[in-house]
């Protein structure tokens, strides 16, 4: 198995992650891309711990969202099942978790500051952070898409199901934009990835 995961994550991340897999009896299925997560840990009704990645993922992001749902597993093996996903008890086990990884043997060098920051108080998915989701973007195969904010004022764009907005002015941190076919104001994300129209 650490040689299958050298294929999706860094090379040096892979003994010890299959150490992970092991010590907590998961069973690590790799699937194709969904677009509204990037991983998935669920107790299957046998007792077994099934934990899915989608396969599209860069092999940094692939690393972060594996130990991120390892952190769910342990999280509530730990604590029990009454715990917020995302609450306390599951920040400090990914912390515990991730912090091994991140050095420079692991991720590249411009990743870490980011990655450090992140990592003092993780959120529920590593997209929410902006600088942090720019970053390992870097590190993607190329693709048409583009950030929220590259595009500029007034620009069209297209999201994944098709709809089509202009991008308008940025609220605090989330930019309005508006879809064309019914006026409705929407905010998005800055690092949100969609098709500019020309």
């Amino acid at each position: 198995m650490i040689e299958t995961l050298k294929k999706y994550i860094p090379e040096l991340a892979a003994a010890p992650v299959f150490e992970l897999v092991k010590a907590n009896a998961v069973y690590l299925k790799i699937v194709n891309e969904r677009l509204t997560r990037h991983g998935d840990y669920r107790k299957l009704p046998n007792g077994q711990h099934q934990i899915t990645v989608n396969v599209s993922l860069n092999k940094y992001r692939f690393l972060i969202t594996l130990i991120h749902e390892i952190a769910h597993l342990v999280a509530f093996e730990k604590y029990g099942r009454h715990i917020k996903p995302h609450g306390k008890e599951w920040k400090f086990t990914f912390q515990t978790l991730m912090l091994p990884f991140i050095r420079p043997e692991i991720f590249p060098s411009d990743t870490l500051p980011y990655l450090a920051r992140h990592f003092k108080n993780p959120k529920a998915s590593s997209d929410t952070d902006a600088h942090l989701s720019v970053v390992l973007k870097k590190y993607d195969p190329p693709s048409d898409k583009n950030y929220i904010f590259e595009i500029p004022l007034g620009a069209k764009f297209r999201i994944q199901n098709g709809r089509i907005f202009r991008k308008g002015k940025k609220r605090v941190k989330r930019y309005e934009c508006t879809e064309l076919s019914t006026g409705k104001v929407y905010v998005f994300q800055p690092n949100a990835e969609v098709y500019k129209i020309d």
